[in-house]
């Protein structure tokens, strides 16, 4: 098989083991927010946690590091919130940490292998550069892991927002290329979802949004197939594929 599907970090490592291309998916919202920041010309550079060693980071690499969304100020305004983004004027580098999307894309670019963001909005465009650039064949396998959240153990939470991610992009290879009935399952769903913008809207990891006072973030994400940037992984920071 030579598109295969998995879930979080450690399942990232294992497939990145064997993949020229790791796409990944962090719909709510780490691969979103890396789309919308790429498109506004930043330089994207994913980091694990938020916390004094991202402070130093950003600084060694001469980028805003993005802070929580009710640490945004009008002097600091960037954050993990792709609405958020979408209204800031937009540094050249800004540092996003994720636990869960910039985990599993520094776990997968410690292999080697090209890594991908993608997301409900670029989907279509994630997978026609795969197909151009020659993934999912025996020579250049290929894997898609959706994030997911964490439980409060910090254990993986598998997120429906994350699995229809992938299920978008792995049903445009699905008639091309061999994938593994992981991957097939995926790409049937999203297939068999006559309404993946309610489904975002009403999925759990969308309803604490709503919650949390950020519903905008979960309509930026909605914007099915309505960007052309496809953002990947070069020295360290996602940048707009060339």
């Amino acid at each position: 098989m030579t598109v295969s599907f998995g879930w979080g970090p450690v399942e990232a490592g294992v497939l990145a083991a064997r993949a020229a291309c790791v796409v990944v998916v962090d719909v709510l919202s780490f691969t979103t927010a890396v789309g919308v920041a790429v498109e506004a010309g930043a330089a994207v550079h994913p980091y694990r946690w938020r916390d004094a060693t991202a402070l130093a980071y950003a600084e060694s690499v001469g980028a805003a590091l993005a802070v929580g969304r009710r640490e945004a100020t009008h002097e600091h305004p960037w954050t993990l919130s792709p609405a958020a983004l979408r209204t800031a004027p937009m540094p050249e580098r800004l540092v996003l940490p994720s636990p869960n999307g910039s985990t599993i894309a520094a776990e997968a670019a410690s292999y080697g292998a090209t890594v991908v963001a993608a997301s409900l909005r670029n989907h279509a465009a994630v997978a026609r550069l795969l197909v151009d650039r020659g993934y999912g064949t025996a020579d250049r396998p290929l894997a898609v892991v959706a994030s997911g959240e964490r439980w409060p153990d910090g254990s993986l939470r598998p997120a429906l927002e994350d699995l229809l991610g992938a299920g978008a992009v792995l049903s445009a290879l699905a008639g091309t290329h061999t994938l593994t009935p992981e991957a097939t399952a995926a790409a049937t769903l999203w297939t068999a979802t006559e309404d993946p913008v309610a489904a975002l809207h009403g999925c759990d990891s969308g309803r604490e949004l709503y919650e949390y006072g950020f519903p905008q973030d979960v309509a930026v994400a909605a914007e099915v197939d309505s960007s052309t940037t496809v953002p990947v992984l070069v020295d360290g920071a996602f940048q707009e594929a060339s």
